[in-house]
């Protein structure tokens, strides 16, 4: 499938999307996923030496990383958003993962949320996905990136916003609803369903526990609960956030 190119240095596949991340991955036969988080977010300097002194202790190249989460102060402008992704990735050109102008842009898939309480005092490093060598697993794992109430089409983030502005017991039904619809439709472009995912995350400060059991758990996706937290999606005016996973294992560093 075009839209899934496979990255053969870090043994997954991924959803093409944009220059800064990819809408997700999934381990390559032979490999599986795993998540490591800190128990604190790293300024993303000492956080980028931490994966790889640990992606190093594991014997896998820096190619490996696969996915991250990033915890940030407060909403970016749309123009703040790019400039913060142009620093970003430049580890990840440095790394050997990303290549500026590549028709296949960027492989590793991410979630950026700015947490309402306890702000880091910059952009930080909260978890972070990779593949390791699994010759015998028999099941397939995966991380699918943040993804937020807007449409991909459109000259800025506020007019893409499903119904901008509105935090109305309605709009956030149809908020939610976009959102869960994204990412059922980038887990079926790497092949999976809520029957694979281990982990269902949301992100907003909105109040949407009326929506919990009719939008996830009544379609099968909070099997494992939902984990949410209280914070808001990266750029201004949106309002909820949602990303998958299914990895193999999970571990805090």
């Amino acid at each position: 499938m075009s839209d899934v190119p496979v990255f053969q240095p870090g043994g997954y596949r991924y959803i093409k999307a944009v220059f800064q991340y990819s809408g997700g991955v999934a381990a390559l036969p032979g490999y599986e996923v795993e998540r490591a988080r800190f128990m604190q977010p790293l300024p993303m300097t000492e956080a980028f030496a931490a994966v790889e002194a640990h992606l190093k202790s594991l014997g896998r190249p820096t190619a490996a990383f696969a996915a991250c989460e990033l915890r940030s102060p407060a909403p970016f402008t749309d123009q703040g958003f790019f400039e913060f992704n142009k620093i970003y990735v430049s580890t990840l050109a440095r790394w050997g993962i990303y290549t500026e102008g590549d028709p296949l842009l960027n492989p590793v898939a991410r979630t950026n949320v700015c947490p309402m309480y306890d702000k880091p005092a910059g952009p930080s490093l909260y978890a972070f996905s990779y593949t390791v060598p699994a010759p015998g697993s028999k099941r397939g794992t995966f991380v699918i990136a943040g993804g937020g109430d807007a449409r991909e089409s459109g000259p800025s983030y506020r007019e893409r916003i499903v119904r901008v502005g509105d935090t109305s017991p309605e709009g956030l039904r149809e908020k939610a609803s976009f959102v869960i619809a994204e990412m059922e439709r980038r887990m079926s472009l790497l092949g999976f369903g809520w029957k694979d995912a281990v982990t269902t995350q949301i992100y907003t400060v909105q109040n949407v526990g009326h929506l919990i059991g009719e939008l996830l758990a009544a379609r099968g996706a909070a099997e494992g609960g939902v984990v949410w937290y209280y914070a808001r999606p990266p750029v201004v005016d949106l309002e909820f956030e949602m990303d998958v996973r299914g990895a193999a294992r999970e571990i805090v560093l």
